[in-house]
């Protein structure tokens, strides 16, 4: 048995594969003890063999800067890194943009006198008495936690070893997180800031795991899921707790791209709306590795899923600005208030808008479970029509339309602005709001194929359950491609690999079923900037052919995200990394019930599921009665537990032999 845990603010999502057999399940989250909640229904299904747990201990700790005390030592004269960061405006024409404090404050920003060069030439030695006059200063200043990141440090980790050995030999009670063991690549700001953030998260992921850890039979394996789309043993996970920032998102894309190969489609886009905001991944044949990402405005140089976000959920307010304009986010009601018809509640949310267009049904919400206050989503909604001088079902559809231009100017992101055509993926919609919202994106994107999950709600946990175990390490490379030294890189390669090998190994893994993949980040010389090209290995070696043709698929990749290439310039090779993983578990076919009698919905209503204010008559089917090869025509809506669908006029579903729903347009059938 096999088990995904996907802890959420509201509830905890729990998928489990038993002898083949997919089941699921969810609980209200404890948020004081987020193990509460998982060991509950761990006990309920008498331990699994294998355990896979998406947790958000290190991003809550992130967002609400509630993580250990934390110093950093770095060389002289770089205190200040932190705080300067890139000169970058993320928002071009925002006066009053403002950057995260650091978390690490000024007074707690050391430095000590030792400076090497970015080949490890050492031009100022480090001494033992600088380090011995840093620790007096820890030791008043209560720290839990420590970061080491010195310049050039991935060249010569030398002195970063060091400072580490006479720091634990003093308190070996101090988490120090040393940056040649966490990023060993060149950018300044982004290994110390990477650093920090490992310092910062170490103490309260440590405990928590150590605490969920007990509380597990022996014979249950616990696995974290980390931000690439892997998941990792918990002495992994102890100590570089920082790959687990997007621990949650990253589950999701896994599961979409999961069920989509189920059904033999490999380009997609997935499209994860919640509460407060809405995840979107482009998957061209692969899950869309990238080496890093970003949590509260602070980059984490690790590698990750490429996951754009964006301030649009269910639970977004709206509201009308000084201009008049109808604006929907980022603001969220989040769980308390909630949106309006949740009944505490009382502005106007995307939730509320959808139960106006009778698309969310006030009698069947969470599969009946729950009863929505209609009326207070009315009042909510009025208050908006009153600001515009509109009716209450334009209102509603007013705020839907912005709602969705924000999550399609998101996917064009990932998309159209990358050189990818969207009408050329499908979209995969998950998270409770996302099939209600699908295919309406997908009509403004062009896009002509919709892909529902049978589980949509607890998508993530199912992408843990299935997720392969995963390790990576880089190196610095730092010169141009053709002088690249093959014997060089193989000799890197042989060392990387024993490095995760090991690592592997300790996390009580089977390295023998594992396989590399390499990829090398390149750029023409000037540029400041890299595409990652993969590398083909020929039994874990490289050759000179193989880096030429790297050469050539990086002009490739080149012009296909900016459009040109320039095959006659020089081109740098920055960095290489090396990742280890093994084979992932597939998705099982869910069992099925075979038809008895023609479909038919359970109820004919009267409600708004195209793009205009025309209410219309709608079938509402249940997604329990569904079988393979059933044909549902919009406009119709099809409840269940974790997410309500919502398909228009001039579309048809049709259900897969997974239990999926295909939504194209009628046309296209």
């Amino acid at each position: 048995m096999r088990m995904g845990v996907d802890t959420g603010g509201t509830f905890t999502d729990f998928v489990m594969i038993i002898d083949g057999q997919l089941r699921v399940a969810k609980r209200l989250s404890t948020p004081h003890n987020p193990s509460e909640a998982l060991l509950a229904e761990v006990a309920e299904q008498h331990a699994p063999d294998i355990l896979i747990h998406g947790t958000t201990v290190a991003t809550n700790a992130l967002l609400e800067r509630r993580g250990a005390r934390t110093a950093l030592i770095t060389t002289r004269g770089f205190a200040d890194v932190l705080a300067i960061g890139r000169g970058d405006r993320p928002s071009l024409y925002n006066r009053d943009q403002t950057r995260p404090e650091p978390l690490v404050p000024r007074e707690l920003r050391l430095e000590i006198a030792e400076r090497t060069t970015f080949d490890g030439q050492v031009l100022v030695p480090l001494t033992d008495d600088a380090v011995h006059a840093l620790i007096h200063h820890l030791d008043a200043a209560d720290v839990a936690s420590i970061a080491i990141c010195l310049l050039h440090a991935y060249a010569h980790p030398q002195h970063e070893a060091r400072i580490a050995e006479l720091l634990h030999a003093h308190n070996p009670h101090w988490q120090i997180s040393v940056s040649h063991r966490i990023v060993t690549e060149a950018r300044e700001y982004e290994r110390t800031a990477t650093s920090v953030v490992n310092a910062y998260v170490t103490p309260i992921m440590t405990r928590y795991l150590t605490y969920l850890a007990a509380h597990l039979t022996h014979h249950t394996k616990l696995r974290i899921m980390a931000s690439d789309g892997g998941s990792m043993g918990v002495q992994t996970a102890q100590n570089l707790p920082a790959r687990t920032t997007l621990s949650g998102p990253a589950g999701g894309i896994v599961g979409a791209y999961a069920v989509a190969q189920q059904i033999g489609v490999t380009r997609i886009i997935s499209f994860d709306m919640g509460g407060t905001s809405t995840d979107v991944a482009l998957c061209d044949g692969g899950l869309p590795r990238s080496n890093g990402s970003a949590v509260g405005g602070i980059p984490v140089r690790l590698p990750s899923l490429d996951i754009h976000t964006v301030g649009a959920g269910g639970g977004s307010l709206a509201r009308v600005d000084n201009g008049g304009a109808l604006r929907v986010g980022p603001q969220s009601a989040g769980a308390n208030p909630g949106p309006a018809c949740y009944g505490t509640g009382t502005l106007a949310t995307v939730t509320d808008a959808n139960v106006i267009l009778g698309r969310l049904r006030a009698d069947a919400f969470l599969g009946g479970a729950m009863t929505l206050d209609a009326t207070r989503a009315q009042l909510a909604v009025d208050q908006i029509a009153g600001h515009i001088a509109t009716h209450r079902i334009t209102a509603a559809l007013g705020i839907i339309r912005v709602v969705n231009a924000a999550m399609a100017r998101a996917v064009r992101t990932i998309s159209v602005e990358r050189g990818h055509n969207p009408r050329d993926f499908a979209l995969v919609a998950f998270g409770g709001a996302g099939p209600l919202h699908a295919v309406a994106l997908a009509q403004e994107l062009g896009i002509e194929q919709v892909i529902i999950p049978l589980y949509p709600g607890v998508l993530s946990a199912l992408g843990m359950v299935t997720a392969q175990v995963t390790r990576s390490a880089t190196r610095p490379l730092l010169c141009t491609l053709d002088h690249l030294d093959v014997d060089t890189l193989n000799q890197l390669l042989a060392d990387t690999h024993a490095e995760i090998s090991l690592a592997l190994s300790h996390d009580g893994e089977d390295v023998h079923q594992f396989t590399d993949t390499v990829t090398v980040a390149m750029r023409y010389r000037g540029q400041a900037f890299e595409l990652d090209v993969p590398l083909a290995l020929h039994q874990q070696t490289v050759t000179q052919a193989d880096l030429a043709k790297a050469g050539q698929r990086f002009h490739q990749l080149h012009h296909q995200r900016y459009g040109h290439s320039m095959p006659q310039r020089t081109i740098e090779v920055t960095t290489m990394q090396h990742t280890m993983a093994n084979t992932g578990m597939p998705l099982p076919l869910p069992h099925v019930q075979t038809r008895t009698a023609p479909l038919a919905p359970t109820s004919i209503v009267l409600a708004y599921p195209d793009d205009h204010d025309q209410a219309l008559p709608t079938a509402l089917y249940a997604r329990a009665s569904l079988c393979p090869g059933d044909v549902i025509t919009g406009p119709a809506i099809i409840t269940q537990l974790d997410a309500t669908s919502v398909i228009p006029s001039g579309w048809q579903g049709v259900v897969t032999p997974a239990l999926t729903v295909v939504v194209r347009p009628i046309s296209s059938h």
